[in-house]
C-alpha cells in the first residue's frame, strides 16, 4: 500500500536556536531528517512531503531535497493562512510563530490521499518506529488513528525538562495525552502538566508521544471544522495560541469521532532540545554507524 511521511518542518527550534532542521549531526555532514527518510524509506513508504516555510524552500530544496529526491516522490508545502477564513488572517499578519502543527497538517491536505504518518523534523525517530507505524498503516481504518509510543526513559534529555505526551492507554486504546515537563529528578522521572494540574511520577517503561502519529485522509476535514471552532475561540490571543495535534487527537476520542491505536516500539528516540544535546546525538548516530546500521555518507 503507498504510504507517504509527513515531515513538519516549519518551526524553528527556538531553544536550540537557528533552524535545527538542518543541523548536521551524521558524520559526512547527515541531518536527522535525512535518517528519518531513509528508514522510512526502509520501512516501506514511498513518498515524502516537507512542510515548511515558503521563505526556507530554496534552503530545503538544495539541502535535503537534493539528497533524497533522487530516491523518493518529494512534494514541497508551505504553512500559509491562505487556508484560513479572510477575517482571522488580517488578525494573524503580526504573527511571528507559525499556527501550530494541526494547522501545519491541513496544509498538506491536497498533497495526501493515501495513509501518512507525520513526525517533526528535527527528532530522531529509530528504524523501528517506522516499521510500527508502517505495518500499522498498511491495514489501518478509516475511522482509527494511531500513536507509536516510546518508553519514557528512551526519550529523555540529560541537559533539563522536555515535552513529551504522557499517554494514558487501555487495552492498547488511546485515553487521553497528557502534555507535560518530563524531567529526572532524584533518580525519578517526573511529568509536569502544562495545564497547570499537579505534577506525577512516571515509570521508566511509561509510553510517551514524540508526535509518530499515524492517519488517513479522513483526519482533514475533521481539522478543518476543529479550526473554525479554535479560530473562534481564541479571536482575542491569535498572536500566542497554538492549534496542535495533540489538542485535536484528544478531541476526537472525547467526541468518539476516532478510535486511537496506541502502538509500542523499542526504538530509543533523540533529538536537540538545547544545544548541549547535540553532542549526544552526534555520538548516539556514529554508533548506529560503527554497528553498520547506516552508511557513511548515508546516501550513495
Amino acid at each position: 500500500m503507498s504510504k507517504t511521511l509527513l515531515v513538519m518542518a516549519a518551526g524553528m527550534g527556538s531553544r536550540f536556536g537557528g533552524i535545527k532542521q538542518i543541523e548536521p549531526m551524521g558524520p559526512s555532514g547527515e541531518f536527522l531528517i535525512d535518517y528519518s527518510v531513509y528508514d522510512a524509506l526502509k520501512a516501506g513508504f514511498d513518498k515524502v512531503v516537507f512542510i515548511i516555510k515558503k521563505e526556507n524552500y530554496d534552503l530545503f530544496q538544495e539541502t535535503i531535497g537534493k539528497r533524497v529526491e533522487p530516491y523518493v516522490k518529494v512534494e514541497y508545502v508551505f504553512q500559509t493562512n491562505d487556508n484560513i477564513p479572510l477575517k482571522y488572517q488580517e488578525l494573524l499578519k503580526t504573527r511571528e510563530k507559525p499556527l501550530g502543527t494541526a494547522h501545519a497538517i491541513l496544509c498538506a491536505k491536497d498533497s495526501i490521499e493515501e495513509p501518512f504518518a507525520i513526525i517533526n523534523a528535527d527528532d530522531f525517530y529509530g528504524r523501528d518506529a517506522y516499521f510500527v507505524a508502517s505495518r500499522y498503516l498498511d491495514t489501518i481504518k478509516k475511522d482509527h488513528y494511531g500513536v507509536v509510543g516510546y518508553q519514557v526513559s528512551h526519550t529523555l534529555s540529560p541537559n533539563g525538562s522536555a515535552k513529551r505526551g504522557v499517554c494514558k492507554a487501555k487495552d492498547g486504546k488511546l485515553e487521553a495525552i497528557i502534555e507535560s515537563s518530563v524531567e529526572r529528578v532524584d533518580g525519578k522521572i517526573i511529568a509536569k502538566p502544562l495545564d497547570g494540574s499537579s505534577s506525577f511520577t512516571v515509570a521508566e517503561d511509561s509510553i510517551v508521544s514524540m508526535n509518530l502519529l499515524l492517519f488517513t485522509p479522513t483526519l482533514f476535514p475533521y481539522l478543518e471544522e476543529k479550526l473554525n471552532s479554535f479560530l473562534e475561540k481564541h479571536e482575542q490571543d491569535l498572536k500566542s495560541c497554538e492549534f496542535l495535534i495533540p489538542d485535536v487527537i484528544e478531541m476526537a476520542i472525547q467526541e468518539g469521532k476516532a478510535v486511537v491505536d496506541l502502538l509500542k516500539t523499542d526504538a530509543v528516540w533523540h533529538g536537540v532540545t538545547y544545544k548541549e544535546d547535540k553532542e549526544e546525538v552526534v555520538k548516539a548516530i556514529q554508533a548506529l554507524v560503527d554497528e553498520g546500521v547506516y552508511n557513511n555518507p548515508l546516501w550513495p
